[in-house]
């Protein structure tokens, strides 16, 4: 499960899973979402990120800005995407196609991902939440 927050300029994403992963994969959908309608994106090609970082709040916003450079780099969307955690090192895929203005209309580019309202905690009933604002 994710949603878009409400923030002043820019949009927040909130990823929820069963896990800090699940959690990290729900929110590489919110930030896709805010772009375009990823569930029309074909898992064509597989894209492999890496990062590492000191806390998990560190590590949601490098895996989404990694995904955003891939994504910019390549000229590619998203719609399918796997998160590893071990300690403090990320190892994700992502799955795409390259981006096609007919099938693809990007509704809003994202800049990158923030360190504002990020958190990444798990609730009283044990769902992972992971968020940040994206700079559109």
């Amino acid at each position: 499960m994710w949603e878009h927050f409400q923030h002043i300029a820019d949009v927040g994403i909130r990823g929820m899973g069963r896990t800090v992963e699940e959690a990290f994969v729900e929110g590489a959908h919110a930030l896709m979402a805010v772009m375009t309608e990823s569930d029309h994106v074909r898992p064509a090609e597989c894209v492999e990120v890496q990062c590492e970082a000191e806390d998990l709040e560190l590590l949601f916003a490098d895996w989404l800005n990694a995904l955003i450079y891939e994504m910019d780099v390549r000229k590619m969307v998203f719609g399918r995407f796997e998160v590893e955690i071990n300690g403090s090192r990320l190892t994700g895929r992502a799955w795409g196609e390259p981006l096609d203005a007919d099938r693809h209309p990007i509704a809003i580019g994202v800049k990158a991902a923030t360190y504002m309202e990020l958190k990444v905690y798990q609730r009283d009933d044990g769902v992972w939440v992971a968020q940040c604002v994206v700079d559109v």
